[in-house]
């Protein structure tokens, strides 16, 4: 599908703003302003941005532990998200979730979760309402290539096939589910082929490429929109850093981590734009400039911010319907 000038600005954006993120992200862990774990998603911005592209707010997604990419895929505040991993009040969960547990109900971001396969259960979940309802939309569950081991994501994608509701799983293989290569703890060696077993349609996609992605999200959308029921991306994509900020990643080689490096979303998106004459260097130039000031802003405003008060502690504890 064609996407206009104004998409692609805004898809290169996202991307940007995702890698821009991660990288003072990066930054802040090291100096110590970012209390517990940070998992960056340096590597993986044209998947996230890639599936997120099309969804309306209206649509749900559900994360992982390496959630802030996905946040910005859907749209979430960057100065809400700073102050949220930095601990801070203000941050779009009051500054008491932190890194792993993001969330933004107004941008249908159900959250990022600690829980290896947390997602998928969920999602299904979100998406059984949306069956419902009626609403025509969809709800996505990101996972990683060691949450497609876990038993819950395969009750979830039977009961999303069983009740034929319109969830899309989004398995992002970046090749390492923590420190476990994918291709000793993933039996059979093919997410996609599992997920067909369910007996839902399944797809490979290149995930470094955003219109790869983008392409295949359409597919996805536009069979679960139909109320065809679920439908399932294995997203192959690299992982820039290790399982978290400061891994010393010694169970990856050095021409894995070269390999890795080389295949950067970003640059390959720009290539495509401007060798097609979509978009001018120079527009692309002019949206990194703007968003390095926009993350400036956002980690100098955090790091500045009070943390949440102590009375805050007892609030927002239960929802409320």
């Amino acid at each position: 599908m064609q996407l206009s000038r104004d998409e692609l600005k805004r898809a290169y954006q996202r991307m940007f703003t995702i890698r821009a993120f991660e990288e003072r992200v990066e930054k802040e862990f090291a100096a110590g302003n970012i209390p517990g774990f940070a998992h960056v998603y340096l590597g993986q911005e044209a998947s996230g941005v890639g599936i997120c592209h099309d969804l309306t707010d209206e649509d749900l997604i559900g994360s992982t532990h390496r959630g802030h990419g996905h946040c910005i895929a859907k749209g979430c505040d960057v100065k809400g998200m700073m102050l949220e991993i930095m601990g801070k009040a203000g941050g779009l969960c009051g500054g008491k979730g932190g890194s792993m547990h993001i969330a933004d109900l107004s941008k249908g971001m159900l959250g990022a979760n600690a829980i290896v396969g947390g997602a998928p259960p969920i999602a299904v979940g979100a998406a059984l309402t949306q069956k419902y309802k009626k609403t025509g939309r969809v709800s996505v569950a990101f996972s990683g290539d060691g949450a497609s081991n876990q038993g819950t994501v395969f009750e979830a994608m039977n009961m999303a096939v069983v009740l034929k509701v319109p969830a899309i799983f989004a398995f992002e293989n970046n090749g390492y589910g923590e420190h476990t290569a994918a291709s000793y703890s993933v039996g059979g060696g093919s997410i996609a082929d599992r997920a067909r077993s369910f007996g839902m349609p399944a797809e490979v996609v290149d995930g470094v490429d955003f219109f790869a992605v983008h392409d295949a999200m359409g597919r996805a959308l536009e069979h679960c929109r139909a109320g065809n029921g679920p439908y399932a991306l294995e997203i192959r994509c690299y992982r820039f850093l290790g399982h978290f900020v400061g891994d010393p990643q010694a169970y990856r080689t050095a021409d894995e981590l070269k390999e890795a490096r080389a295949n950067d979303p970003l640059p390959l998106f720009r290539k495509k734009v401007t060798e097609a004459k979509l978009l001018e260097a120079a527009e692309l130039d002019a949206i990194e400039k703007a968003i390095l000031a926009e993350v400036e802003d956002a980690a100098q405003t955090a790091i500045a911010a009070p943390p949440p008060d102590l009375k805050s502690l007892e609030k927002d504890v239960y929802a409320r319907y």
